[in-house]
């Protein structure tokens, strides 16, 4: 997702333009916690025939999370109106969305029945979640340790790619989880299981770069 650390301050903008992508930042937070309600608590206690609908509503809040954070880092940086506040919370909202839409996912055959009868199956393991968890921590740390350091190191391309594939693939394990359709097809399934295992593969290369650039850097850092 967008990166607002590559705008520039200079030339901001001033007035209600300033506000704008923060209070698109506290939407998506909004979004993440309505969506989060009806993934966990509407969805398992609706019956069988309101349970495709939730489903879909899941699905569309989602979708609007992640346009606003396209949204917001467009207008930050067409507008030059980059703050601390927008640099904190951006991220920090991206990956309470997209990581907790995860974890949810992983917790959810606990909680109801699929569709096909039995657990309901989100195509989302709890190992998956911890190995995406444990990529945002490791590159948070990493990250904030460099950039304390005077080393700046903007979102990349592989970071962008985990986003998206990690963005694409929650509402398709919902959609695959809760629909019967979907849910007996193989086609949808071995799609899911593909976007799945690509995900998870991008995530953890992304974090490559930030392993060995600590590398790098931990010599003079000691010295």
């Amino acid at each position: 997702m967008p990166d607002r650390s590559t705008a520039s301050n200079s030339g901001s903008a001033s007035g209600w333009r300033r506000r704008v992508p923060n209070l698109l930042t506290m939407l998506r937070l909004l979004v993440a916690v309505v969506f989060f309600v009806v993934l966990v608590k509407s969805l398992p206690e609706a019956s069988e025939a309101q349970r495709p609908g939730l489903a879909n509503l899941a699905i569309y809040l989602f979708i609007v999370g992640g346009l606003t954070d396209i949204l917001d880092g467009w207008l930050a940086r067409r507008w030059q109106v980059v703050s601390a506040f927008g640099r904190v919370m951006d991220p920090f909202v991206d990956k309470v969305l997209v990581l907790g839409a995860f974890i949810c996912l992983a917790a959810l055959p606990s909680a109801m029945e699929g569709p096909l009868g039995g657990p309901i199956d989100t195509g989302i393991a709890s190992w998956v979640a911890l190995v995406l968890l444990a990529r945002e921590l490791l590159v948070t740390s990493l990250r904030g340790w460099l950039e304390g350091l005077g080393v700046p190191f903007p979102a990349d391309p592989a970071g962008k790619a985990k986003m998206l594939l990690q963005s694409v693939a929650v509402p398709v394990c919902i959609f695959v989880a809760v629909h019967a359709g979907p849910a007996a097809s193989s086609g949808w399934q071995g799609t899911r299981t593909a976007l799945v295992w690509a995900t998870v593969v991008a995530t953890v290369l992304s974090a490559v770069p930030y392993v060995i650039r600590a590398i790098r850097v931990a010599p003079r850092s000691e010295a």
